[in-house]
């Protein structure tokens, strides 16, 4: 998939199911997402947990720090895109950003928001870096939301300590182009483009 699929996939589902669990993927199969995020699993399953999901057609991307056995360097970055073959991968990594777009995978570059100096240096990492999006953690910052989506030029993705469908629409309405929800409960919303009457990208 390239990143004007991934873009419009974006625009009509609004949520990300963030895959924790092995026992919650099928739910996340199921649900009407633009993508799931696996951060399960080990470099003996991965391949597996990634073809579940393109056998659906739904982008894939994998949480390369939750994976066990996967080297945090050129080599394991090439493994990943030449064999496991997800649609991209999420990580906070400027050098895995810069890696997997060098084997042609799709990246989001997650960022955590803690202080003031976070918020610098995460803009400072995006400009350097240039993934296809962005996500920014707690999602429940909705005017940093606002503020990273007005200074980049990547689709805002809010992730994290989401529990109830006023958060993701909180989230949305400030900026964000979707929600990375890993709670399960609430893949079954439903966040498409119609129901949100929010715009997008």
């Amino acid at each position: 998939m390239d990143q004007a699929a991934f873009y419009e996939r974006l625009q009509h589902y609004r949520m990300i199911a963030s895959v924790k669990k092995p026992n919650t993927l099928e739910r996340a199969l199921a649900a009407n997402v633009s993508a799931a995020v696996l951060s399960i699993g080990n470099i003996g399953v991965i391949k597996h947990y990634v073809n579940l999901f393109k056998n659906c057609q739904m982008p894939v991307f994998v949480h390369l720090e939750r994976i066990g056995g996967i080297s945090f360097d050129r080599e394991g970055i090439a493994f990943l895109a030449q064999y496991v073959k997800p649609t991209g991968i999420v990580t906070t990594r400027n050098t895995l950003i810069k890696l997997a777009k060098k084997e042609g995978m799709l990246t989001i570059q997650r960022l955590f928001l803690i202080d003031s100096d976070s918020i610098v240096s995460g803009l400072q990492s995006v400009q350097e870096t240039q993934p296809d999006a962005v996500e920014i953690m707690p999602a429940l910052l909705p005017e940093y939301i606002g503020r990273f989506s007005s200074e980049l030029n990547q689709p805002i993705i809010a992730g994290g300590l989401i529990r109830e469908r006023a958060q993701m629409l909180a989230a949305l309405d400030k900026g964000a182009v979707a929600v990375s929800v890993g709670t399960h409960q609430l893949w079954k919303e439903c966040l498409t483009d119609e129901s949100t009457q929010i715009s997008a990208i």
